[in-house]
């Protein structure tokens, strides 16, 4: 299927779109400001060794020297995670003040971002990720991903260490690799050897401290992650980002960077195919289908359900054909719902129900069909007995609602309110515990103007009721910067 990717940059954002047959079917957005410091190595300088923590503090260039642990360190040898801080692996450790000194130029790798107070966590054992592979320049090991079956793993071993050949460093095969074709796998150690040939470089020309490599931008990671061989165009709206990804690409996937262009465009680039109003429709609860049923995709702390209803669509020649032609257009809505929203977890489908088996497997096929075209890991299972299709798709990133939205300050994320007419209740109730231990000369309630005006209305004979029988006034003042569920009952 025909693929174009858009790119839509500007020096606080960066947006990116991938259109399949004229339709949005994923969209990526990284935010300058927002971007971590994990995966960067840089060439530090060992500013302190403290024995009595078997720590060391190293300058690597930021606000706050960072912190590195005898954990971390690299030894010659099987690499001891950073868990492990008493020699529980059966070897014993060197104490870090006769592994490091202060002024020592070390290359080190942040782990952890910087948080408050604390500085950056650091390991001296370097790792670089790629599409599909990590790097281990200072290991002779080759593994593969746990979350692999262990029937297959031995076999991808194999295969990935003829690959790797005798050039030396460590690889694993990370989870989406699992079905990659050779040449992709070694288009893959072809990058990852280049970058740390680059990283070597720099650490013998630079004085530390020095940034010798950051972990890609999504600009860059359009060229190693997303370009497939069905993409046709790779469009950016900057021609300083067109030049500087050009020249990226030529150095390490000269194939992807051919197909890049520089979009000279009068439009916005994104009105090309309608993506600002795709993300808009993306954020809503409510999914619109062609024939006139609709989705509700609902997206919760543990899964995400979604919702197929028919709506208006009365099109077939009876019921079981309208439920059947709206549940396969449903299919290939939620699938490309799925990757728009970048929804991951456990998924519930809730097709309406069909009577006929022939229907059900028809639905369930295509359901599956469009999952396929997934580059994130998809695993989908049958109708259950409550006619419900359970399936889980790989966390890769925050989903699109997280990155773009925060929970309603009215709502706290409910999605939904008291009545103005609870909140009046309340109010009420509120009254009369006070009227219980305080003796006011008179109560003041500031409330929501719709609060204030059913006091005024259909709720003045309950208020002037309550006036009576704690014997006190009770006067209102309207606030319009109040939500509805606010309000305060202040004692004069």
């Amino acid at each position: 299927m025909q693929q174009d990717i858009l790119i839509n940059w500007s020096p606080q954002e960066t947006r990116v779109a991938i259109v399949e047959s004229g339709s949005v079917q994923e969209l990526h957005v990284e935010r300058t400001l927002e971007r971590g410091l994990v995966g960067n190595v840089y060439l530090g300088k060992v500013a302190r060794v403290l024995p009595g923590m078997q720590s060391a503090f190293i300058d690597i260039g930021l606000e706050r020297a960072a912190f590195l642990h005898v954990a971390d360190l690299h030894t010659n040898g099987p690499h001891v995670p950073s868990r492990d801080t008493d020699g529980r692996n059966g070897q014993p450790q060197v104490p870090i003040e006769k592994q490091v000194f202060e002024g020592q130029a070390l290359m080190v790798q942040v782990i952890k971002d910087p948080i408050g107070t604390k500085g950056a966590r650091l390991s001296s054992q370097i790792s670089i990720a790629g599409r599909l592979l990590v790097f281990l320049p200072q290991d002779d090991h080759v593994g593969v991903s746990q979350k692999i079956p262990s029937d297959q793993r031995e076999a991808l071993r194999r295969r990935l260490t003829a690959l790797a050949g005798e050039a030396g460093g460590g690889f694993i095969l990370r989870t989406n690799g699992e079905d990659a074709s050779d040449a992709e796998l070694g288009e893959d150690i072809s990058y990852l050897r280049k970058t740390w040939t680059r990283i070597k470089d720099g650490a013998q020309r630079l004085p530390p401290p020095a940034l010798l490599h950051q972990d890609l931008n999504l600009l860059q990671r359009v060229l190693r992650d997303l370009v497939t061989e069905e993409t046709q165009t790779i469009r950016i709206d900057s021609r300083e980002q067109h030049g500087l990804l050009l020249a990226f690409g030529q150095e390490f996937m000269p194939a992807a960077a051919g197909r890049l262009q520089l979009y000279k465009g009068e439009r916005p680039i994104f009105d090309l195919y309608s993506v600002d109003e795709e993300i808009a429709r993306a954020l809503g609860r409510r999914v619109d289908l062609k024939s006139g049923g609709y989705l509700i995709v609902d997206q919760t702390e543990a899964l995400t359900t979604v919702d197929v209803n028919t709506g208006g669509y009365v099109g077939a020649r009876n019921f079981d054909d309208t439920i059947f032609k709206t549940n396969l257009e449903a299919a290939h809505a939620i699938a490309r719902q799925l990757r728009l929203r970048n929804l991951g977890g456990i998924i519930i489908v809730d097709f309406i129900d069909m009577q006929r088996e022939d229907h059900r497997d028809a639905v369930l096929s295509e359901f599956r069909k469009q999952l396929a075209r997934d580059r994130v890991k998809t695993m989908s299972g049958g109708f259950s007995q409550l006619g419900l299709v359970e399936m889980t798709r790989k966390r890769t990133r925050e989903s699109l609602a997280h990155l773009l939205c925060q929970p309603c300050d009215a709502c706290q994320g409910k999605g939904a309110v008291r009545t103005a007419r609870t909140v009046a209740y309340d109010i009420l109730r509120e009254i009369l515990r006070e009227a219980r231990q305080f003796n006011p000369r008179e109560y003041r309630v500031v409330a929501a103007p719709q609060v204030v005006e059913l006091f005024l209305d259909e709720e003045s004979q309950h208020l002037a009721g309550l006036s009576d029988f704690i014997g006190k006034p009770i006067s209102l003042q309207s606030e319009s910067a109040m939500g509805q569920e606010q309000y305060d009952i202040v004692l004069l």
